[in-house]
């Protein structure tokens, strides 16, 4: 079955506190979206990769391209004013058929074993998100400014890449954008479908600040080792 990945990078830096967007700051030596992008072609050499960035970031990430030899081929896909639209921007140019994953661009350490577990179940029930359980204690604010403690047992964190039948996403991004649409596979549900979760790695971490990146950093060099004593 034809894999497409779309991978989304709108940041602009300001949880960052630089001038250059999160996505492009660096990480190991070269900018965090291209470990992203290296990421997925590696789990399958003939997946199509679809890049969302702002059109006015364009210019500056061929740049950046050309400066540290990525030539790791790509469609590049202007985003919208938010991420509904820049998913559903990717979207127009995937296929009608096969299967899409949609992923955050600062998650450059999502394993190929995630990946892979995302597409397979995706290939078999129609969608696939990788989610982990939570360490810490939760709990709810109330209107009244009260609390209450929650089962966290029963919850999960929602990662990505989120990986659908094309058609299934295709139909549910022809909806009207609503407030509680925060990740792919909201949207699809709104639908009345069914989303299946498989496990994911607690290292696929999201960089949206300095420390997220140190961390992301010291993660890196530890898969490295690991690695090269196997």
């Amino acid at each position: 079955m034809k894999k497409t990945v779309i991978i989304v990078a709108g940041g602009t830096g300001s949880r960052m506190q630089s001038a250059i967007p999160k996505q492009f700051l660096l990480l190991r030596k070269k900018p965090v979206l291209m470990h992203t992008l290296s990421k997925f072609a590696s789990f399958d050499p003939d997946i199509k990769l679809i890049l969302v960035i702002p059109a006015d970031q364009e210019n500056y990430w061929q740049v950046l391209c050309i400066k540290y030899a990525f030539n790791l081929r790509h469609e590049i896909v202007h985003g919208g004013s938010n991420r509904f639209e820049s998913v559903k921007n990717g979207l127009a140019v995937t296929g009608k058929e096969g299967l899409v994953a949609i992923h955050d661009g600062v998650r450059p350490l999502v394993t190929l074993h995630t990946i892979e577990k995302c597409f397979d179940t995706a290939s078999k029930k129609g969608n696939a998100i990788p989610v982990i359980p939570l360490v810490d204690s939760v709990r709810q604010e109330q209107p009244d400014g009260s609390s209450i403690m929650l089962d966290r047992i029963r919850l999960r964190l929602i990662q990505t890449p989120q990986v659908f039948k094309i058609s299934l996403i295709k139909k549910a991004y022809e909806q009207p954008f609503r407030i509680n649409f925060t990740d792919d596979a909201s949207v699809l549900e709104s639908m009345g479908i069914k989303i299946n979760m498989v496990e994911g790695n607690s290292e696929n971490i999201k960089i949206t600040n300095p420390h997220d990146l140190m961390m992301a950093e010291k993660l890196m060099e530890s898969q490295q080792k690991t690695r090269k004593q196997v």
